[in-house]
């Protein structure tokens, strides 16, 4: 019995990408399908960076596929497409940016900066072109934990180049001030500064912005979720109730105005003794994946209390650069396939490709 392209679909339907649990038919992966007598080839077309499992995800395709009767050879070619996502209704795109990612948490000291900077460098790790933009103006910390000096450069008055640290595009208000000067600003300076950071740096070609944003639910976050097309927002907490009580106000934060929830991350969850490997969970256990039950949030992962990961951020070589095979940057690359995988699924934004209209008087 001749092969059809029908039998090869259905094998793919019995298989899933381990990143967005769809299998590669309903996710509109498989595409290219051909078959010449008894050999099959086809293309697997991601929409998110995975440079770490491309190679697991054609065996993966290529051992279902080789089980059907009669197949011959199977070739199959695992390549990333990044596209652009949709965002709040009426809010510009913008230029050379394709997803915009907010990191946030409602408190402070639960090691959001770190987890965004981390999280940006390892989405540049699985293949994507990433920037961070440091949207704490009171106190940005990204220069610091990327090792970043000096101020960037400008090619006329009103536009900025981005720094780059480890081949991150970055952008904070901390690389145009003195490190001791404090941003002793109202609200409206500091959501007019935001705007400028967002619209005047010239971001060449990203796939994702990486934003990390201020503690709290205040004028940063409300001017973010009404001028900035954000795709999706990660929520970052600790295990402890009082870190999640904050965290679930942004997380509600960003339901009231549009904007998905890609997942919750939990921070400090599990601290090992450097000297004797003990094992103990200083702020509780299973915060982060009871808020992820609650609200219905993907879980995206828990991450270690880990001096190192502090070392690395305070010396300006955050984990996933310092320790790039360790077991926490693998987490980190873990999450950052799993958000990634997130945007991908949402609806695409078409808004670039259509001509503008202008009408006139004739």
């Amino acid at each position: 019995m001749a092969l059809t392209e029908q039998d090869v679909q259905n094998a793919l339907k019995e298989i899933t990408d381990p990143n967005t649990g769809r299998d590669f038919v309903a996710g509109k992966s498989a595409r290219n399908i051909k078959i010449d007598g008894n050999n099959i080839s086809l293309d697997i077309v991601l929409g998110y960076p995975a440079k770490s499992v491309l190679e697991a995800i054609r065996q993966q395709v290529e051992g279902k596929l080789k089980s059907l009767s009669g197949v011959g050879s199977v070739f199959v070619n695992v390549l990333v497409k990044i596209v652009s996502h949709s965002a709040q209704s009426g809010v510009k795109m913008i230029p050379g940016v394709k997803n915009v990612i907010a990191v946030a948490s409602g408190k402070g000291g639960v090691g959001k900066s770190t987890t965004a900077v981390n999280l940006a460098l390892a989405l540049l790790a699985e293949g994507a072109t990433v920037g961070i933009l440091d949207a704490d103006i009171y106190g940005p910390s990204q220069p610091m934990m990327l090792g970043i000096t000096g101020r960037p450069e400008s090619a006329n008055e009103s536009t900025l180049e981005p720094m780059e640290g480890h081949g991150l595009q970055a952008m904070s208000i901390g690389f145009l001030i003195d490190a001791e000067t404090p941003m002793v600003w109202r609200g409206p300076m500091v959501t007019q500064a935001l705007e400028q950071l967002v619209q005047n740096t010239r971001w060449r070609d990203l796939d994702y912005l990486v934003v990390d944003l201020p503690p709290g639910t205040g004028d940063v976050q409300l001017t973010l979720a009404q001028r900035v097309p954000v795709t999706g927002s990660v929520i970052v907490t600790t295990p402890q109730d009082i870190a999640l009580i904050d965290a679930r106000k942004a997380l509600k934060m960003f339901e009231k105005v549009g904007i998905p929830i890609l997942g919750i991350i939990e921070n400090m969850s599990l601290h090992i003794c450097s000297k004797c490997g003990h094992e103990e969970r200083i702020f509780g256990e299973g915060g982060g994946a009871k808020m992820s039950q609650d609200y219905e949030a993907e879980f995206l992962g828990a991450l270690p209390l880990d001096i190192a990961i502090r070392q690395g951020t305070d010396a300006g070589m955050p984990t996933v650069v310092k320790d790039p095979d360790g077991r926490v940057s693998q987490i980190y690359r873990d999450i950052a396939r799993r958000v990634a995988a997130k945007v991908a699924i949402q609806a695409q934004d078409f808004s670039a490709k259509f001509p503008s209209i202008v009408i006139q008087n004739t």
